[in-house]
C-alpha cells in the first residue's frame, strides 16, 4: 500500500552535496541493485567524483528478508588504485551469523569498475529486525595517512529457520515432515515443494504485476493532473472515515513577474477523506482547484525540516492585496518519484476544510508543470512538538523551556480537544503522535496531518517485512495485528503521545524489536511509568492502553479527566 519506507531513499539519488573533494572516487548502487532493494530504476550514488552524499549515507536503507547479498559499485578515478579496508558490524550476532565478502577485507579499489558483495546469512533462530553497519575506509595518501571513511547502515530482516514464508507470511512448518520417511514419501515430500515453490514464483510474479500496475496509475493519475485531462481514479487516504520538488534552486518570484491566473491544474481525483454527510465534503480535484494558489506569490526563505525526498520550508505569502502572510511549505524533491508526489497530496489535503483551534489545517496547494507541489499551511511561529520537547532535555546549551505538570496536561488537553474536533467529523486520524502536532511560544497545540512524517522521522516508522513502514510503537494492538483502525485505536495512540509530552520525546519501547511488538502487547506489557509522571497522569495512560477497544475511554472522558487534574494543578500554583 505504502511504498515511500523503500522509496525514501530515491531522492538521494541524486542529491549531491556540495562537500569537500575527498578522493577522486566513484561509489554506487547500481540500477539492478536499486530496482532489487527499493524497486526504482536508478542509480544511487554514495560518493561521484569524489563528493560525498551525505544524505544517502545518513538514511538506513531496510532489507527485506528475501534478500542476503547487498552489491557495492565503486571505482577509483585517480588514475591509480586507492587502498581500502572493510569492515561490517552486525549488532546481533544470534539472528545474522558472520557476513561473507567476494572480496578481500583489505585491498585497492580497482581503476575499472567493479561490482563486489557482501553476505548477510539469517542464522534463523530467531525473527528480528538487526542493524549492520558498513564501513569502508580509502587512504587517499599513505604518506600521511590520510583516510577517508564511508559508512553505510542497513536494517536486515531475519526470519526464523523453521517456516518457509512466502510474501505474505504463508508458511509450511518443518515440523510436519515425518522424521521416518519412504522413498515414496521423499517423492512427494519434494513434488510437494516444488509446486510450493511454483506458487511462491507465481505470487511474486503477480504481487509485482500488480504494484507495478499500482504505480503506473498513480503516475497517470498525476500526469493527467498537470496535462488537463479529467480523471476518475480512486486514491488511498491516510485518514478513514470511521462510517466505512521542488528543485534545487527554488522558485520565489521576481519584482518584474506578473501572475498570472488559472494555473496548470486541470484533474486529480480522489475519494472523499471524511463523511459524505458533510458538505464540504468534495474530491480532491475540487478541494486543490479551490485552494489553488499562484506560485509566484510564494516566496521561500529557509528549511526548517528536511529528509531524503522531502522539504519543509518557512516563507511567505502574498495575498491579492499585497499583504504577507508568514507560511510553512511542505513539498518533495524534483527527483521524487510520482507516488511520492501523490502521497504528498493525499495526506496533506485530508484536513482540507476543517476549522478549529487546534487542527492545523492546509491553506492552500500549488501545482505547477516541472516543479514538484507545494502545500501551504499558516504559520503563526509554532514549531514541530517532537522537536521543541526534545529541546527541552537539559544539554551544554542549556534548557530551551522548563516544562511543568501543568504544562503537560495542558499540552495533552488541546490534543485531546483536537482529536475529539477530528471523531466528530468523522476523521480517524491514525498516527496520532508528538511529530505529528506543532506547537508555538505560548504552548498551544494543534494537530497537523502526517504528510512528509515518514521521511522527516524515519526512525518512528518500521516495516514488519510487508513494504509499509507503520507507526509501529505508536499503533493500538488491533491496528498492529488486524490493521483495524476507529477513534479507540486514536486513545491508544494518543496514551503514547502522553507518554511522549512526561519524557520530553524519548522512544518508546525502545528496547523491544518491532517485530516483537504484537507478542509484547498480547502478553499485557507496556511502557513504563515515567521519573515525575504523576500517579493520575499515568493513570489515563493505563487506561488508553486496554487491549479491548471497549475499555478504552472516549476521547471526550480524557478530556473532563485531564480538565478536572489541570483545574486541581492550577489550585496549587
Amino acid at each position: 500500500m505504502y511504498l515511500g519506507g523503500f522509496l525514501v531513499t530515491v531522492a538521494a539519488t541524486v542529491v549531491l552535496l556540495a562537500g569537500c573533494c575527498t578522493c577522486n572516487l566513484n561509489l554506487y548502487l547500481n540500477l539492478h541493485e536499486v530496482k532489487r532493494l527499493l524497486g526504482v530504476s536508478s542509480e544511487l550514488y554514495y560518493v561521484r567524483e569524489g563528493q560525498i552524499n551525505n544524505y544517502a549515507l545518513s538514511y538506513v536503507v531496510p532489507v527485506p528478508a528475501s534478500i542476503n547479498e547487498l552489491y557495492f559499485t565503486w571505482q577509483s578515478l585517480a588514475g591509480r588504485p586507492l587502498p581500502y579496508k572493510i569492515d561490517v558490524d552486525v549488532a546481533n550476532r544470534a539472528a545474522i551469523s558472520a557476513p561473507t565478502l567476494n572480496i578481500t577485507r583489505s585491498g585497492i579499489v580497482p581503476v575499472y569498475i567493479q561490482t563486489f558483495s557482501i553476505t548477510l546469512p539469517c542464522s534463523g533462530h530467531l525473527a528480528a529486525e538487526v542493524d549492520v553497519t558498513i564501513a569502508i575506509n580509502i587512504t587517499l595518501n599513505k604518506a600521511n595517512n590520510n583516510v577517508t571513511q564511508l559508512l553505510f547502515r542497513r536494517k536486515k530482516i531475519c526470519l526464523e529457520e523453521d517456516t518457509y514464508h512466502n510474501v505474505r507470511g504463508a508458511h509450511i512448518s518443518i515440523d510436519t515432515i515425518p522424521s521416518e520417511t519412504t522413498s515414496a514419501n521423499i517423492f512427494y515430500v519434494a513434488v510437494g515443494c516444488a509446486v510450493a515453490v511454483i506458487a511462491v514464483i507465481t505470487l511474486l510474479i503477480a504481487t509485482c504485476y500488480v504494484r507495478n500496475n499500482k504505480a503506473r496509475r498513480q503516475g497517470e493519475m498525476l500526469q493527467e493532473s498537470r496535462n488537463g485531462s479529467r480523471s476518475s481514479a480512486q486514491a488511498h487516504t491516510t485518514f478513514l472515515s470511521v462510517d466505512t520538488a521542488i528543485p534545487h534552486t527554488a522558485f520565489t518570484g521576481t519584482s518584474g513577474s506578473s501572475c498570472k491566473s488559472g494555473g496548470s491544474y486541470a484533474s486529480f481525483r480522489r475519494m472523499p477523506s471524511y463523511s459524505v454527510v458533510d458538505e464540504r465534503s468534495k474530491d480532491l480535484h475540487e478541494r486543490i482547484t479551490e485552494l489553488t494558489i499562484q506560485r509566484c506569490r510564494v516566496r521561500l526563505s529557509s528549511v526548517v525540516l528536511e529528509g531524503a525526498f522531502g522539504r519543509v520550508y518557512k516563507g511567505t505569502y502574498t495575498e491579492g492585496d499585497s499583504r504577507e502572510q508568514d507560511v510553512l511549505v511542505k513539498t518533495v524533491t524534483e527527483h521524487a518519484s510520482q507516488i511520492q508526489v501523490s502521497l504528498l497530496l493525499q495526506e496533506g489535503m485530508t484536513m482540507y476544510g476543517l476549522s478549529n483551534r487546534h487542527v492545523l489545517s492546509v491553506l492552500g496547494v500549488s501545482i505547477e508543470d516541472h516543479t514538484s507541489p507545494f502545500l501551504i499551511y499558516p504559520h503563526t511561529g509554532y514549531t514541530n512538538m517532537k522537536k521543541f520537547l526534545q529541546k527541552c532535555k537539559v544539554s551544554p546549551e542549556g534548557v530551551a523551556h522548563t516544562l511543568t505538570t501543568q504544562e503537560v496536561v495542558d499540552m495533552a488537553l488541546q490534543v485531546a480537544q483536537g482529536l475529539q474536533y477530528l471523531h466528530k467529523k468523522h476523521m480517524v486520524h491514525r498516527d496520532i503522535a508528538a511529530r505529528n502536532c506543532v506547537v508555538d511560544d505560548k504552548l498551544r497545540v494543534q494537530i497537523t496531518d502526517n504528510a512528509l512524517s515518514r521521511d522527516l522521522f524515519p526512525a518512528d516508522y518500521h516495516c514488519l517485512g510487508d513494504n509499509e513502514n507503520r507507526p509501529v510503537k505508536w499503533l493500538a494492538a488491533e491496528a498492529l495485528q488486524r490493521r483495524a483502525f476507529a477513534p479507540a485505536s486514536d486513545v491508544w495512540s494518543f496514551g503514547v503521545l502522553l507518554w511522549e509530552l512526561t519524557t520530553l520525546a524519548q522512544q518508546p519501547y525502545q528496547e523491544i524489536d518491532s517485530f516483537e511488538m504484537a507478542v509484547y502487547l498480547r502478553d499485557g506489557y507496556r511502557l513504563a511509568q515515567p521519573i515525575n509522571c504523576p500517579d493520575e497522569l499515568f493513570a489515563v495512560m493505563a487506561y488508553c492502553w486496554a487491549m479491548s477497544p471497549d475499555e478504552r475511554p472516549t476521547i471526550l472522558q480524557l478530556q473532563i479527566f485531564l480538565q478536572d487534574f489541570y483545574t486541581q494543578l492550577t489550585r496549587y500554583v
